[in-house]
């Protein structure tokens, strides 16, 4: 590049320089928005706008290890210690959804979508229509506790239409989030909130395509640094820790090598299989919202009903009590049935319902129970039957599909299990009727027994009762025999109590098996909560096929090994994992002449970028390196050559790598530190763009033993970066990681030591006046 004029210039105009409350460990720019979210030591979430502004904070309550955006900018995944990952909404914040995909940190995500090239119109999964509009209202909501106001429960209230949006994949462009752990671990979700997939890279049965001698190798120990899944969704390249073990005959001839490698991954199933894993998504993950309504509902009506049953017994328990002070050898039940039958009152009774119950004790009591019983039955028309009725249809749905077999069956579709699963959808609607006609039988037997009380205090009283509503005599022996100690509904909303059916009925239930529809003789015998149970387990196994399907599909397809790692940083934490510098991207390649003799589908070459430590490599410091067509190398190599092509950059002395990001066009941003600065120093830092396209790259020998770590083949082939001959700004302070860096956009985020932050504009006008500091 000429310098001769730009020696006064600074290539990229300072936006701001603002100080930060708490150091900022991990950041990253919306993709779709002027919108920088970032994480403080202290795992609080910040977003800001471009100029500064903060639009809200959340503290998740654990440590966030990661981050990453929606491709559209709408919702923002983020990676705890415990292995959860949450999505929040970006308009406020709000917790949209968490996933409890890993056992231990998630140190790494990437939300890709399918890009732009690989769209087929006429097959395209984005025009994928879900039919339950038709036929159904909007889906219920989850109820919310009776007394709490909105913003103060943990149900979703005024976030519930951005929660919806996320569910809604209909008209989404199909994406894939996937997380790596510090065990090994990559997870697939689709859409964020479908799981379709789990591997752990120790169990992979590492190829060496490259190698004549089929020998297996395995990565032990591993950690995942890095994960980056291409554009086409076919490949994802994973940059991890581990020991490169090669089981040979002779456990004397093992070799175990600690280092850094990258793997590529074959996740073409994604691509091949876009449209049937939109559609099960779309089905599958709504299934699994309308559970969530239905689990709330049983939960808020066994609390209400509880409650409501603790009134009655605390009123009537005390009846027990005068029995016994009395001396007298009978049951509460005993004694209501003699005054109903004409008896002389005991005294015991007169004290009761005279001078303890009284008129207002029973009134109060009734509306509660009455009121209760009310309230449940809003709950399940309102929400818990809507939501098993769109389940049934759902499933429905997913059973057509199943019987599709040579679409589905190769995602895992299994017709046998999703027609166990809907008929399980069908017997929790039976099971609901029969909670309905249950609660109201109830419901009557208790009004029908307070109006007797009502009528036999005014009687005890001497005063006028014929206002009072009447009672029906046998009813009020019904309820003292079957009610008075006994809860039906109580028992109905628990999981643990089994239902006496007569023989008589059951043959009857078996007859009508026989007509088919149908294949449970035993549903008679459960509880509204045990079938729900049921039906969730069989979800659960239904769905869990595809999951193990899909996984069984990615398999390993390369590896390079890079660079050996000290034994202290072979068991990678997140900690470690955040101490290397590394990116990964992918770029359109326009050179005709690469792309003629590539395999590749689609047009993208891909580029993967790290700092070389030190410590392992005394001949090689201070060093950036770069490598591209990773992901074509193992297609390229069926022709008999190789596409794999890396260079050594050696970072201008003085100064050391802090981070790096891959940029648009093939662009490298390193963010470089004086090497004797410190945080107590104002420091001598720097911003330099490399253009990695017009670097001198050379081919990578892969026919070769693994012996040797790929870059010592590039040690006497490095380029020294020259201050002079790069896009450089200096900054006046002393830097730390993260360089937040936006393609979209054109903008970097630069965080000093002192706690500030400089927000750089990359994309600068050449003919503009230079701005100054």
């Amino acid at each position: 590049m000429e310098t001769d004029e730009t020696d006064r210039v600074l290539p990229f105009q300072l936006q701001f320089d603002k100080p930060v409350a708490s150091q900022v460990k991990i950041a990253e720019w919306n993709p779709e928005k002027d919108l920088l979210a970032m994480v403080t030591e202290d795992s609080k979430i910040l977003l800001h706008r471009f100029n500064w502004q903060r639009l809200w904070t959340i503290s998740p309550g654990r440590n966030i290890t990661s981050l990453c955006w929606r491709p559209d900018g709408k919702a923002i995944a983020v990676g705890l210690e415990d292995g959860t990952i949450s999505l929040h909404d970006v308009e406020n914040g709000k917790l949209l959804r968490s996933l409890k995909s890993h056992t231990v940190a998630v140190v790494c995500l990437n939300w890709e979508e399918e890009g732009q090239l690989i769209r087929d119109d006429s097959k395209n999964s984005s025009s994928y229509e879900d039919r339950t509009s038709r036929f159904f209202p909007p889906a219920p909501r989850v109820p919310r506790m009776p007394g709490v106001v909105s913003g103060d429960t943990g149900f979703m209230d005024d976030s519930e239409d951005s929660y919806r949006e996320l569910s809604n994949s209909s008209y989404q462009r199909f994406n894939i989030l996937c997380s790596g752990d510090k065990d090994g671990s990559i997870c697939f979700s689709i859409f964020g909130i479908f799981p379709i997939g789990k591997i752990n890279i120790h169990k992979f049965s590492v190829p060496t395509p490259f190698i004549d001698k089929q020998t297996p190798r395995q990565i032990l120990n591993s950690s995942i640094y890095k994960v980056s899944l291409s554009k086409d969704l076919c490949r994802l390249i994973v940059m991890c820790s581990g020991e490169l073990n090669e089981n040979r005959e002779s456990r004397e001839s093992q070799m175990v090598r600690q280092g850094m490698h990258s793997l590529v991954l074959d996740t073409s199933i994604f691509l091949k299989r876009k449209s049937e894993l939109h559609q099960l998504a779309q089905q599958a993950s709504n299934i699994e919202d309308l559970t969530e309504v239905i689990r709330a509902s049983l939960s808020v009506m066994c609390k209400q009903w509880s409650d409501a049953m603790h009134t009655f017994h605390e009123k009537f328990d005390y009846l027990s009590t005068l029995i016994i002070d009395h001396a007298l050898d009978s049951t509460p039940q005993e004694e209501f049935l003699s005054l109903l039958g004409g008896a002389r009152t005991s005294s015991a009774v007169h004290q009761f319902l005279v001078n303890s119950l009284g008129e207002v004790g029973v009134k109060r009591v009734l509306k509660v129970i009455c009121g209760t019983a009310k309230e449940l039955q809003r709950i399940v028309l309102d929400h818990l039957q809507p939501a098993a009725e769109i389940i049934g249809f759902r499933m429905g749905e997913l059973r057509g599909l199943s019987r599709w077999r040579a679409r589905y069956h190769g995602i895992g579709l299994d017709e046998m299990l999703i027609n166990n699963a809907t008929e399980k959808s069908g017997m929790i609607l039976v099971q609901i009727e029969r909670f309905m006609r249950v609660l109201s039988s109830v419901e009557q037997q208790f009004s029908n027994f307070f109006n007797w009380l009502l009528k036999c205090i005014k009687l005890l009283m001497q005063e006028p009762s014929d206002q009072l509503l009447p009672y029906n005599s046998e009813l009020v022996v019904i309820f003292l025999k079957f009610l008075y100690d006994q809860d039906p509904v109580k028992q109905l909303l628990e999981v643990d109590h089994d239902i006496e059916v007569d023989l008589e009925t059951m043959q009857r239930v078996k007859e009508l098996v026989q007509f088919g529809g149908f294949s449970d003789c035993e549903y008679l015998q459960r509880t509204l909560a045990k079938e729900f149970q049921q039906m969730e387990d069989s979800f659960k196994e239904a769905f869990l096929m595809p999951f193990t399907t899909i996984s069984r599909k990615m398999l390993c397809e390369d590896l390079l090994p890079l660079f050996p790692l000290p034994s202290s940083s072979s068991s990678a934490s997140a900690s470690v994992s955040m101490a290397i510098p590394m990116s990964i991207s992918y770029y359109e390649d326009a050179s005709q002449a690469v792309s003629s003799h590539q395999t590749c589908q689609h047009s993208f070459v891909d580029y993967v970028c790290f700092q070389v430590p030190d410590e392992p490599f005394s001949d090689i410091a201070n060093c950036i390196g770069v490598i591209r067509g990773f992901t074509h190398d193992l297609s390229s190599s069926k022709n008999g050559y190789t596409s794999l092509e890396a260079v050594l950059l050696y970072v201008p002395a003085g100064y050391e790598c802090v981070d790096l990001s891959l940029y648009k066009d093939s662009q490298i941003v390193l963010l470089l530190n004086g090497a004797s600065a410190s945080s107590e120093s104002s420091g001598d830092a720097c911003m330099m763009i490399v253009q990695a396209s017009e670097l001198p790259f050379i081919s990578i020998s892969r026919f070769t033993d693994l012996n040797l770590w790929n870059l010592y083949q590039l040690k006497d082939s490095t380029v020294q970066l020259q201050m002079e001959n790069e896009k450089v700004r200096n900054i006046p302070h002393s830097v730390i990681a993260p360089l937040a860096v936006s393609a979209s956009r054109g903008v970097a985020c630069v965080f000093a030591a002192r706690k500030r932050a400089l927000v750089y504009i990359l994309e600068e006008d050449e003919e503009e006046v230079p701005d100054t500091e």
